[in-house]
């Protein structure tokens, strides 16, 4: 178990755009392929018909503060009531709002880790410690490790969860998400539990119904994954109300759209086709595994529309990676501290995308 509070600056940095990567390695923009960001390879359907759409109300008029079309139609799909909600641009904004609203500097966030790499950015950016404890090992599926968490809970009021996680794929079990929840709940001063489910329609499972017995739990989703809105910018935390008016009291009065609100109502309206997206990644990630455990790249396996692909060691991830980039593919890296050093990320995208990254991969 591990402390750190690196500043910010050194602790993440942004992808970088399609320009910058074609300018570096002599390529058409046009041709470059993420592989890293985990979207959906393509818009939503039918998502021209409701551009067409009118718009109430009127785009030259700031958007409602309360977003209350967009957190009706939320809390219809999420099946929670419309005040358990506080909106943003995308989860990445309610992670912001909960680093504001719960984390002092020189305070404390715990992080099992490998996980998402925006809970330490948000960490360092309130100059608070980040605790780290590791994962159980990959043959155990990554799993927590509740006794390591209880035994730091006291020092934190905060702890990151993401379920299922990224970037390993996978679910977190049920009753170990539940014992962290309890043992939360019996500090004298209990952090905030904050489960991350922004990969949530490719399983199913959430805690969205437990925040009533838990008062300091926090459920995150996003329109970014399953609905293929990552670019609208819309996501959402689901709370008690105690919590969700903490966060309420630091949410920008207008950082998602006018457009993006309505477009979101909508997409939250139609949610079939967000089932139907999912139907059909999970099909390309079984084609994409298979295809690759024939070239001897068998993948970690998944539940969500990503995978990760485990090389010798770091040394061999980073050629790999190099070897994409330079055939126009995007794959996500992990830096030399990271236990995940020796692996790359790959998004599932459309069958055309995914061939041709099994060409690119033959060619290592």
């Amino acid at each position: 178990m591990t402390e750190t509070a690196a500043p910010a600056s050194q602790v993440y940095t942004w992808e970088p755009s399609n320009a910058a990567i074609a300018a570096r390695y002599g390529l058409d923009p046009a041709d470059i392929l993420r592989f890293d960001t985990n979207t959906s390879p393509a818009p939503p359907d039918g998502l021209p018909g409701w551009l067409a759409e009118p718009l109430d109300p009127s785009i030259n008029e700031y958007p409602d503060s309360s977003y209350a079309e967009l957190a009706a139609a939320a809390s219809r799909y999420i099946d929670v009531r419309p005040d358990q909600l506080v909106v943003g641009a995308g989860a990445d904004e309610v992670l912001d709002l909960v680093a504001k609203a719960f984390l002092q500097p020189h305070g404390a966030a715990l992080v099992p880790v490998p996980t998402y790499a925006m809970y330490g950015v948000l960490t360092a950016q309130r100059d608070a410690r980040m605790v780290t404890v590791p994962r159980r090992p990959a043959s155990e599926g990554f799993a927590l490790d509740v006794a390591a968490i209880r035994d730091r809970l006291d020092e934190v009021s905060v702890l990151w969860l993401c379920s299922p996680n990224n970037p390993t794929g996978h679910l977190e079990r049920r009753e170990l998400l539940e014992e962290v929840l309890s043992a939360a709940d019996e500090q004298s001063d209990p952090p905030l539990v904050v489960v991350d489910e922004a990969y949530h329609e490719f399983v199913g499972e959430t805690l969205t119904t437990l925040i009533e017995r838990h008062r300091r739990l926090l459920v995150v989703r996003t329109m970014s994954k399953a609905f293929g809105m990552a670019g609208v910018r819309v996501g959402f935390g689901v709370a008690s109300r105690e919590v969700i008016e903490r966060l309420e009291r630091v949410r920008p009065p207008g950082s998602i759209s006018t457009v993006s609100a309505h477009l979101a109502s909508r997409a939250l309206a139609q949610p079939g086709y967000a089932r139907e997206n999912v139907t059909r990644l999970a099909g390309e990630r079984a084609w994409l595994s298979a295809r690759l455990a024939d070239m001897g790249l068998p993948a970690v396996p998944s539940v969500t529309n990503f995978f990760l692909l485990r090389f010798g060691d770091h040394a061999a991830a980073d050629a790999a990676a190099e070897s994409l980039l330079r055939g126009g593919i995007v794959p996500r890296t992990f830096g030399p501290a990271n236990p995940l050093r020796d692996h790359l990320r790959l998004t599932v995208r459309s069958r055309p995308e995914n061939e041709r990254l099994i060409e690119v991969l033959r060619g290592l």
